[in-house]
């Protein structure tokens, strides 16, 4: 069994984005040379997520909008966690976003229902922060 892991770095400049990343992961992928296994890809940081789903804008706009009714980031006094920074709600967004997810990867390629992708979730930008990427298999 072969084992492969690669880190991704992301610097976001605003506050919030969501960022398709399955073409780096396809790319690590090809570089491990693994056919048939699993890909692991987690979000390194507890204010960043890994999701899949649908590379539509209308959806993240939908996704943007739902986090802030869920956790808005204002006021930021409302949150105990608040105190050195201003990111609560970004711990928050993550939680439901998720931290990673697990893609089968079948005959050299990842095995996605129709419309997957992966995304990366930033919810406190304005800092370097990495992605795992972890594939196992042969």
């Amino acid at each position: 069994m072969r084992s492969f892991r690669k880190e991704l770095w992301f610097n976001v400049p605003t506050r919030r984005a969501f960022i398709n990343i399955t073409p780096q992961v396809d790319e690590c992928l090809r570089e491990s040379g693994v056919r048939e296994g699993f890909v692991l890809v987690n979000a390194m940081h507890i204010t960043a997520s890994v999701f899949i789903n649908d590379d539509e804008s209308g959806l993240h706009h939908d996704y943007e909008v739902w986090l802030e009714k869920l956790a808005p980031h204002e006021p930021v006094s409302q949150y105990r966690h608040n105190g050195y920074e201003d990111n609560a709600d970004a711990h928050l967004k993550r939680q439901v976003m998720g931290r990673e997810v697990v893609v089968a990867i079948t005959d050299g390629r990842l095995d996605f229902g129709t419309w997957e992708q992966i995304f990366y979730g930033e919810f406190d930008g304005g800092r370097k922060k990495r992605v795992l990427v972890k594939i196992i298999g042969e």
